[in-house]
């Protein structure tokens, strides 16, 4: 057997048997009895609000509530989601805490709050203790926010967040230039790039995300696909970009999710475009980047 070869068996070992331990980690208690489990899909973001206006990307529609997602989540399939208090509702984390607690199975959170506020800082400790809450998650795309990254208004979070076990996910301006030298200073910290890095029409960001890969506390979040594809499903012009980002991240690190009030499509087609239209993609690294690595990265023991 060549090196490459025996490089390459190496790999699917060792994928092959992260996949068994995730496996045993997220089945449900008691474990399947005499029929196959069916793939645990779990979404990597949502939004949910109450009596606001969404930003003119997203549903205009004043209410987007736990049971209209779960409605939409059991047409399609999916098993759980991670919800994303959006900017929109200043009571947006309020509502997810209750829509975990009323359905601890089906939501996770991935929080925020505000950066600049010397108050917030006293949070980190205790996020955890809120129903659902495995994370944080910050957009910063207002005209304010978009120098946060560079100018230390955020350097205070990520110590503070490694203590405390907390993942981050991220988006923003220059953030795959700023990413790196972060998860370097803090390998401890798990950190998330939010729907590819928000690629333009080109997807000019390829190399620089796939440049991101390289540290091993940084993962990407496959979410939006459809509304970055210039085609009708299955969205076939942007596979291959998938492809090179899978090549990159591995399955382990890279999570499918909607952000479906913003999606052009159903949740079901979302769901199939990675499940049914990717024949390059095993049956194995399918159920991690369904569900289960998202599960592992975020600590989420999801019960039966």
């Amino acid at each position: 057997m060549t090196s490459k070869a025996a490089m390459l068996r190496g790999r699917l070992v060792s994928r092959r048997s992260f996949v068994m331990t995730l496996a045993a980690a997220a089945a449900p208690a008691g474990g399947p009895k005499g029929r196959e489990q069916r793939m645990l899909i779990v979404d990597a973001q949502i939004h949910i609000w109450k009596s606001s206006k969404p930003n003119p990307n997203h549903r205009q529609i004043a209410d987007y509530s736990a049971d209209d997602a779960l409605k939409e989540m059991d047409e399609a399939g999916v098993t759980a989601a991670v919800i994303h208090p959006p900017g929109w509702d200043p009571n947006a984390n309020a509502l997810a805490v209750e829509a975990a607690r009323q359905h601890p199975n089906r939501f996770a959170i991935l929080g925020n709050f505000p950066l600049d506020r010397p108050e917030s800082r006293s949070l980190i400790d205790g996020w955890k203790g809120r129903p659902g809450m495995l994370g944080l998650r910050f957009a910063l795309l207002q005209p304010h926010q978009k120098t946060w990254l560079s100018d230390g208004t955020m350097d205070w979070l990520w110590p503070a967040a490694e203590r405390a076990g907390l993942p981050i996910a991220l988006l923003g301006p220059d953030l795959l230039q700023a990413i790196g030298p972060i998860a370097e200073r803090h390998r401890g910290l798990k950190l998330i790039i939010d729907h590819f890095g928000r690629p333009d029409a080109t997807w000019s960001n390829l190399p620089d995300l796939i440049a991101t890969a390289k540290h091993p506390n940084v993962a990407l979040k496959a979410t939006g696909a459809p509304s970055y594809s210039h085609e009708p499903y299955p969205y076939r012009d942007i596979h291959g970009h998938i492809r090179k980002l899978y090549d990159a991240f591995g399955p382990e690190r890279m999570f499918w999710g909607t952000d479906i009030t913003r999606m052009p499509t159903t949740w079901k087609q979302c769901l199939t475009m990675f499940t049914e239209e990717l024949p390059w993609l095993p049956a194995q690294d399918k159920e991690l980047i369904m569900g289960r690595a998202l599960c592992a990265w975020l600590a989420w023991k999801l019960q039966g």
